[in-house]
């Protein structure tokens, strides 16, 4: 269904975006001037071109993407066609398997109450949201 271009190259936000690494062009237009991809080490523009064999780290949240460009398309198709246009690497595979990891262990960094608010606790707490 992805029609692969056989041109010398595709821009960097209609190639995420085809990637599917962002939901919309906008989005990967705006995380590239973000300064969240990096090409080949480089920031880059939307119109830089992207070739095959070009490498690109992406950042989204707290996650970060380091993956080889394997090809190009201009057309956005399903995920299993999106993820042949590129490979990550294996560092890149292990750091977010770390990560999540990590976030398992530290529960996501919150910090939850032992136990639920009893009823003079509720009331204190919808009194604050009152005044917010």
């Amino acid at each position: 269904m992805t029609e692969h271009s056989t041109n010398a190259g595709v821009r960097a936000d209609v190639w995420l975006w085809a990637a599917r690494f962002f939901k919309t062009r906008s989005l990967a237009k705006e995380a590239i001037d973000g300064g969240k991809v990096e090409l080949n080490d480089v920031t880059c523009k939307p119109a830089k071109t992207v070739q095959i064999g070009d490498t690109l780290k992406v950042t989204r949240g707290e996650e970060r993407l380091t993956c080889v460009v394997a090809a190009l398309s201009t057309k956005r198709g399903p995920a299993p066609e999106a993820r042949k246009l590129y490979e990550e690497t294996a560092a890149s595979i292990a750091q977010r398997e770390r990560q999540r990891e990590d976030r398992r262990l530290t529960g996501g960094a919150l910090l939850r109450p032992g136990s639920r608010p009893d009823k003079r606790s509720r009331r204190l707490i919808q009194d604050l949201k009152k005044q917010l």
